[in-house]
């Protein structure tokens, strides 16, 4: 166990909570456990029960992220609020960027854009660098739309490869493998982390923005457009922060959660939805939500090579 390490993420703790404190925001402790959970598609999560004395017993959940509790609590308050938090990701292999255990810096600022958060993000990261920072983990950040990378660094016209064959057939040129039925989102993933990721420059912060419609998630469309209000943050590569402007209509979050509830029948841990979790967003106020893998965001602050250099007991360091 590195002491020194310890107590730098201690520093860095009190510095996030002054950050926004300082800035009005709420913080907020909510559940680590959850009867239901907001379906994800492209997550698998952990499931658990209360076992109670004489009553039926009843299915709960660790959460991957403390959305589910913050937004309903946005809705209640009408505050900007953070949140440093324990969240937890299944079927995923351990490596120098993934933990199953980890801790989730989220904050969602109220009146705020995705455009704001860059900026309020790029102060965050001022407020925590130090002396062991490397450049490349320093702000100011490079901003570039999705469109932009796949131009520059995958000579591909994203705009023209809205339909889901448009998609398919540029992965095969490329000699990429894809189902002849790959649903448009699994084809731009294949060419996105084949071609484009791997080539995002390194040489300081990219926040890569306004990522296509055709990615279901809960963020806002932006009119005319197969974009959403929706950014990740990578540093060195690795990505670290993501960002949505909040969906806030109840009819578009019933069509999601239909949508990804229909994929998650699949899911290797199944779990409940709250079907009733849309009527949140019937009193939303307009907002903006960032979420930071906390590990992550200290490995590349402090030039670290993995996670596991930042984590007192890191998953694959666990005895049977």
């Amino acid at each position: 166990m590195d002491v020194e390490v310890l107590q730098t993420r201690s520093r860095m703790v009190s510095i996030v909570r002054e950050f926004f404190l300082s800035r009005g925001y709420l913080e907020t402790d909510t559940p680590a456990l959850a009867p239901s959970l907001i379906p994800e598609s492209c997550l698998e999560v952990f499931a658990t029960e209360y076992v109670h004395p004489t009553e039926e017993h009843r299915p709960l959940y660790l959460v991957p992220s403390p959305e589910i509790w913050m937004k309903k609590v946005i809705a209640a308050t009408g505050r900007s609020v953070f949140q440093l938090c324990k969240a937890w990701r299944n079927a995923e292999s351990t490596s120098r960027i993934h933990n199953p255990e980890f801790t989730m810096l989220e904050y969602y600022g109220v009146g705020l854009s995705s455009g704001d958060n860059i900026r309020l993000t790029e102060e965050l990261f001022a407020a925590l660098a130090s002396q062991e920072t490397p450049p490349r983990a320093r702000p100011p950040f490079r901003v570039m739309s999705m469109c932009e990378a796949w131009t520059e660094y995958a000579r591909a016209d994203l705009d023209a490869l809205s339909e889901p064959e448009a998609m398919r057939t540029a992965c095969r040129e490329r000699g990429l493998l894809v189902a002849s039925d790959a649903a448009w989102e699994d084809a731009f993933n294949v060419f996105f982390l084949s071609l484009v990721e791997p080539a995002l420059p390194r040489d300081r912060p990219l926040v890569l923005d306004r990522y296509p419609a055709g990615i279901e998630c809960l963020a806002k469309d932006i009119p005319g457009t197969m974009y959403k209000e929706r950014w990740e943050l990578y540093v060195d590569g690795i990505e670290i922060a993501n960002c949505f402007t909040e969906m806030a209509n109840p009819a578009a979050v019933r069509q999601y959660f239909s949508s990804q509830s229909a994929k998650k029948l699949s899911a290797l841990v199944p779990h409940r939805i709250d079907d009733s979790y849309a009527s949140v967003f019937e009193h939303f106020p307009p907002c903006s939500g960032v979420a930071v893998g906390f590990e992550r965001l200290m490995m590349v602050l402090l030039g670290k090579k993995s996670i596991a250099e930042v984590l007192l007991f890191p998953f694959e360091a666990f005895s049977d």
